[in-house]
């Protein structure tokens, strides 16, 4: 018989600084157009207590979908949510700090035991590889949601 652990791992902590200032930052993390232009796509709306969701690929028993409570609403520097699918039960945040011209964004996912290392470490890298993916979207002046 395998014991499942109840330990706790660190929270994934990203930061980048973004060339922009922090309410185009904001407007790219609280709407839902600009979350679909770097994250998922979604029905997020900037309500506290909005129910939505993050659709991606499925991926073996997992569908695909995150369902999310906006928790958190502090415009423009703070937006933190439930983050509950793949068997996970937890909470992630985006925070700006104005720094200059430039934005200091700081995403938090915590919630993180033992039993889903494995799907921390990848998920380490994802939200890292997201983070410089908003950073470079949010200077390149695509016309879209970013720019």
């Amino acid at each position: 018989m395998v014991k499942k652990s109840s330990e706790k791992l660190p929270d994934i902590v990203r930061s980048v600084v973004i060339e922009a200032n922090i309410n185009k930052v904001w407007d790219a993390i609280a709407t839902k157009d600009g979350l679909e232009a770097w994250l998922m796509p979604n029905n997020f709306k900037p309500i506290l207590g909005y129910e939505f969701t993050f659709k991606s690929q499925p991926k073996g028993d997992w569908d695909g979908i995150c369902h999310c409570i906006v928790k958190e609403l502090n415009p423009p520097y703070k937006l933190g949510f439930t983050w509950s699918g793949n068997n996970l039960d937890q909470y992630v945040s985006f925070e700006l700090k104005e720094i200059d011209d430039k934005t200091e964004f700081t995403l938090v996912h915590s919630g993180w035991s033992e039993e889903n290392m494995q799907l921390r470490e990848i998920m380490y890298d994802g939200w890292g590889y997201l983070s410089e993916g908003l950073k470079q979207k949010m200077g390149d002046n695509n016309g879209k949601y970013l720019s």
